[in-house]
Order: C-alpha cells, then structure tokens, then sequence
C-alpha cells in the first residue's frame, strides 16, 4: 500500500498522542499520590516494627547461611556482623598482602586456614539446622 492509497484522516503525534500519554501519566501519579497518602494516615502494619538487632526465635535462615546465623549466638552481635564482612575483605585482598606466594611452609598455612575456617562453618551450620 502506497500513501496515495491510503488518504484518510491522520492524527498528528503532537498534541493529541502526547496528551493523551500526559494524561495517562498525570493520572498515574495523581493515584500513587492518593495511595501514599491513605498508607501514610492509616498504616498497615502485621506485627511490631522490625528490630535488626533482635531476631525472633521462630525465624531460620537458609541452610547456605544458617552458619552466619548460629555465629551471632555465640559472638556479640555487634562484631559477630562485621566478622562474614572481615572475611570476605581478606579473601579479596590476600594475594595482595601475602608476599611469600609460593613457599611449603605457606601452602600449609593456606590449608591448615582452609580446613579450620570450613570446620567452624560445618559445625555452626550443624548445630544451626539441630535448633
């Protein structure tokens, strides 16, 4: 099809399509508006407000960080937070502080790290999904 055989009424984009998208956009926020204002007057609330540093009893993690979980029992929460964030910073920058790379007795060092760090975790996680 041709334009010349298609001659019927356009609609110019400007102002009617645009108008109509402003309208639709103007009516949008009008009616967040509305529901922010009824939820901030009249909040709906299930329980009491969140409180990160007290974890109710009934709440168990997933089984990947149920370890992190059952560390917060034993270390006080305050560090026991900053301990998962400790460790991630050293696996990140070890290559970097470690100037004896290749050396036995640093290779022993690295396993002997290894081992303990995944037998803290294999106990914490046990202990955390027997609870």
């Amino acid at each position: 099809m041709t334009d010349k055989e298609h001659e019927g009424p356009t609609i110019p984009f400007f102002p009617n399509h645009f108008m109509t998208e402003f309208y639709v956009t103007v009516g949008f926020l009008v009616l967040v508006v509305i529901v922010g204002v009824i939820g901030t007057i009249h909040p709906l609330g299930l329980e009491a407000p969140a409180d990160p540093m007290n974890t109710p009893l009934h709440v168990k993690a997933h089984w990947y960080f149920v370890f992190l979980q059952e560390m917060l029992k034993y270390i006080p929460k305050n560090f026991g937070v900053t301990i998962p964030i400790i460790g991630i910073a050293l696996l990140l920058f070890w290559p970097f502080f470690d100037p004896r790379q290749n050396t036995v007795r640093a290779r022993r060092f690295r396993i002997g790290l290894v081992a303990v760090v995944l037998a803290v975790i294999f106990v914490l996680t046990y202990l955390g999904m027997r609870s």
